[in-house]
């Protein structure tokens, strides 16, 4: 459970994390600015004004809710200290529970994360699939289970047209999904990757993988090119119509037709400009 402010928690978590906050994000920029123009005890003293009454009772009671769904949880705010430490006391004056708290916090959690990216990185053995756009990769790589989907963990298809109906996650979102597939598949004799540039939409990544997989074997898929038009318009077209209208049935077409405006307008130079 991640009891930082709504803005910290939207520019990285984890996986499966709750943010339920102790403060939301004005309640934490006030006590931020009395913390700078008067000290710590004056701040302390303002947080405990701003969340006091029916909102603490509301927020003890929204912490209770999810530790009795996750027992064995955890919670954690940005570096481990005041503010988890508050919400742990809340929580025990208000029903004797000892709910756990991370040591270091969020920042302690991230860098481990880094780490163990790294170090996994370097040291698996990594075979990569490579193959022109249509031939199956990620319907080949999502048969086996020592992958790791790097597409589909960045929530786009690594290509001008990969776009999906929902938006691609942050890079640090990325980054610590990526570092969690790692460490729980680590143990396999290698791990397979799809080829892929620099870059996968919006999300980077990290350069010890990218140099990894340029040193690793790598596995060429074919496919004719009718099989190929076939998954592609498959993959591209309907598909994605399909996605489009499930989750707006009104502007489902209209979004869809912009999806592939904008996806065209990124390629309108190989495609000789305007004809």
């Amino acid at each position: 459970m991640d009891v930082r402010a709504p803005v910290e928690y939207s520019r990285g978590s984890f996986p499966g994390v709750l943010n339920a906050p102790l403060m939301n994000d004005n309640e934490r920029h006030l006590v931020g600015r009395r913390f700078k123009q008067s000290g710590q005890l004056s701040a302390i003293k303002l947080g405990h004004q701003l969340v006091s009454g029916k909102t603490k009772n509301q927020r003890v009671n929204d912490w209770l809710g999810f530790i009795n769904q996750n027992p064995s949880g955890a919670l954690y705010c940005f570096r481990g200290g005041l503010r988890s430490k508050v919400v742990q006391e809340w929580i025990f004056d208000y029903s004797g529970i000892a709910y756990p708290r991370v040591k270091g916090g969020y920042k302690a959690m991230r860098r481990y994360l880094i780490e163990e990216s790294t170090r996994i990185t370097n040291c698996n053995n990594f075979i990569v699939i490579g193959g022109q756009t249509g031939c199956g990769k990620t319907l080949l790589l999502n048969k086996f289970r020592n992958n790791i989907d790097l597409e589909g963990l960045a929530n786009h298809r690594g290509s001008a047209f990969g776009n999906n109906v929902s938006s691609q996650p942050t890079q640090i979102d990325f980054e610590n999904s990526l570092a969690i597939e790692l460490i729980q598949k680590q143990k396999n004799s290698f791990l397979l990757i799809e080829d892929e540039g620099n870059n996968i939409g919006t999300i980077y990544l990290p350069d010890s993988l990218k140099n990894r997989s340029l040193k690793s074997n790598i596995v060429i898929l074919t496919a004719n090119l009718e099989e190929r038009v076939k998954l592609s318009l498959k993959t591209y077209v309907t598909d994605m119509l399909d996605s489009y209208c499930s989750v707006d049935s009104n502007n489902g077409f209209e979004n869809y037709a912009n999806y592939w405006k904008n996806s065209l307008f990124k390629i309108q130079k190989r495609l000789g400009g305007v004809r």
